[in-house]
């Protein structure tokens, strides 16, 4: 079965940092290129980073250019994305998945920022 299961998510203070993870089963992620993608309550999903299948490129959206790091690791077939200078805005639940839309994503892992 293809999964994708994010953790790492919690609450931190504005200015703060966290990271996530994604593990993926069921299928190999070195074929795919990877995303990340988040959503506020009643709000549509909004495309947050991207990387190629081999890790060589990375794309961002410009609300978090600058701020967030994605990465991946194909042997341990984990996605992950490091967020830093967080901001209230940024409050979100973060998924990752196989395209700018969304496709194939997981529960996601709830961001919460907030002093």
């Amino acid at each position: 079965e293809v999964q994708l299961a994010e953790s790492g998510g919690g609450l931190v203070q504005p200015g703060g940092s966290l990271g996530l993870s994604c593990a993926a089963s069921g299928f190999s992620i070195s074929a795919f290129y990877m995303n990340w993608v988040r959503q506020a309550p009643g709000k549509g999903l909004e495309w947050v980073a991207q990387i190629s299948n081999d890790g060589r490129r990375t794309f961002y959206a410009d609300s978090v250019k600058g701020r967030f790091t994605i990465s991946r690791d194909n042997a341990k077939n984990i996605l992950y994305l490091q967020l830093r200078s967080l901001s209230v805005e940024d409050t979100d639940m973060y998924y990752c998945a196989l395209d700018r839309v969304g496709v194939g994503r997981g529960a996601g892992t709830q961001v919460t920022v907030s002093s």
